[in-house]
């Protein structure tokens, strides 16, 4: 779902449930980045619109973790670089090597949830990403200022937890400076919460008045 000043309509896969919580699917994803010490891009996918979940949207490469991969650390390197590799044809070789940037909860108001842990990881030389054109339709290479504004001018589809990294990922000017930040960091889960406001839908980050 989306804050007040990001529209009203729930994004797509960001349907509403008055329920009881739905236990969320592990889940991984690699922000692929190119540029170095001189700048930064990110690697952006469109899911097809086809797609029963986030039709259409714009996201970085990611998806569920395989019960086969186990559990752990471990298995949430191991998928992301199996979805890298799915969805955009990029192969990383050393799972340990992958950079861990955050860890996003699906707020428990959500229908379909999932428990993402984000890694960075620089464009590997000389490999170029590629689409298959069934699950993933269309890619870009985006700053993540350029592709914020995209959104804004209605030219590609975000749902939150891409806009609210994309934010964090323009305070830097560089692979390099982003990659040394990131390392040894701690990372902890962020867990958003949707609030009615009669039919608007606002989501709020912790440490927000009202979370």
């Amino acid at each position: 779902m989306r804050s007040r000043e990001e529209g009203e309509r729930p994004g797509p896969g960001e349907q509403y449930n008055p329920g009881e919580p739905v236990r969320p699917r592990q889940a991984a994803t690699v922000i692929l980045l190119r540029g170095g010490a001189e700048e930064l891009e990110v690697l952006l996918v469109r899911r097809t619109p086809q797609a029963r979940f986030m039709g259409g949207v714009w996201v970085f490469p990611g998806g569920a973790v395989d019960a086969e991969e186990g559990d752990g650390d471990e298995a949430h390197r191991a998928a992301a670089i199996r979805e890298l590799s799915e969805e955009a044809a990029i192969a990383l070789d050393d799972p340990a090597a992958l950079v861990k940037f955050s860890r996003w909860i699906t707020p428990a108001e959500v229908q379909i949830r999932f428990d993402t842990h984000f890694f960075l990881a620089p464009l590997p030389a000389g490999q170029d990403p590629r689409i298959d054109g069934e699950e993933c339709v269309d890619l870009g290479w985006f700053t993540p200022s350029g592709a914020l504004e995209a959104y804004r001018a209605g030219n590609i589809e975000l749902v939150f937890p891409t806009i609210k990294h994309l934010e964090q990922l323009r305070e830097f000017s560089s692979v390099e400076d982003l990659l040394e930040h990131a390392r040894g960091r701690e990372v902890l889960p962020v867990q958003p919460r949707v609030v009615l406001e009669g039919e608007v839908a606002r989501i709020l980050l912790p440490g927000e008045p009202g979370y």
